[in-house]
């Protein structure tokens, strides 16, 4: 079984790429997702592309969740017998921490995709922010894709590689744009060891709604302008699939950058995760209509 490793800071592009991925492939796929907030999303966002996902709880795949991460592989092969695994862990695990639980699992050869978001990476691995993680995220990664290069300074995206070039020379990196490169993704990583960089722990707070059918998409937009401008504490991500009364829609947050869009499938449960430090729940609840928190 091929398996393939997609890591990532929140909100870096690891769903868009894995996404891409999987529609040029023809390989009997599944994606082993594990979100980090208690109400998962992006298990249903690969199931409405036609994708088989399974998901993990919430928690750090790395730690809390090793021996999950271990017996759920172990079912997914007895269950689906997949030609290519691929694993999304939460934004806030560390690739080392993977790669160890999964040779404990017994699979072999893995490769490491790590994406890393231009608009930001600079700045965060500047002021030592996340301590170890982006170190650990490079120099155990097969694959580097510098993404959102089309929101970011030239320069910016010039010093990113640089500094990813010499933390991992033997990286193939790719500037990106939705996370997105053509062709077949290369294997790389052979009897390439683990690089320890010291797992980090990451503070932040999670609250999780519950959002109910015919919520007025004007209200999900003001919202997310909101939590963008950090009215209720500050937010590194959120996302929501909501049924709003334009028809079903997905919303995306990460450091200051949102979007939204139409989604595929009508969306039985409407639900939303922000993640951050400071956060204020219940003043988010009370800008959601009938809004219960998870």
């Amino acid at each position: 079984m091929k398996t393939t490793v997609v890591s990532g800071m929140l909100g870096s592009g690891k769903t868009t790429f894995i996404g891409h991925l999987l529609r040029q492939s023809r390989e009997r796929t599944v994606v082993l997702v594990n979100d980090f907030g208690a109400l998962g999303i992006d298990g249903e966002v690969f199931s409405a592309d036609g994708i088989e996902a399974v998901e993990l709880p919430s928690g750090c795949v790395c730690c809390t969740l090793k021996f999950d991460l271990i017996t759920t592989i172990e079912r997914i092969r007895a269950t689906f017998d997949p030609e290519h695994l691929v694993i999304e862990p939460s934004g806030v695990a560390s690739p080392s921490g993977v790669l160890e639980a999964l040779e404990s699992a017994g699979v072999g050869q893995v490769t490491v995709v790590g994406i890393v978001d231009a608009t930001e990476f600079l700045e965060l691995h500047e002021a030592e922010m996340f301590g170890t993680f982006f170190r650990d995220q490079i120099v155990n990664a097969d694959v580097i894709l510098v993404n959102k290069i089309d929101l970011a300074a030239a320069e910016n995206t010039t010093r990113t590689v640089a500094v990813i070039e010499s933390l991992n020379p033997a990286a193939i990196v790719f500037r990106t744009v939705q996370a997105r490169i053509e062709g077949a993704l290369p294997e790389t990583r052979g009897a390439r060891g683990i690089v320890a960089a010291g797992h980090a722990h990451f503070h932040f707070d999670t609250v999780s709604f519950k959002i109910p059918a015919g919520t007025p998409c004007e209200t999900m937009e003001r919202l997310m302008s909101d939590l963008a401008a950090g009215r209720y504490g500050a937010v590194v991500r959120a996302k929501a699939l909501a049924p709003t009364d334009r028809g079903p829609r997905r919303f995306d947050l990460a450091f200051g950058n949102r979007s939204s869009s139409p989604f595929e499938q009508p969306i039985a449960d409407g639900r939303m995760v922000v993640i951050g430090t400071g956060l204020d729940g219940e003043a988010i609840r009370r800008n959601l209509p009938a809004a219960r928190t998870s």
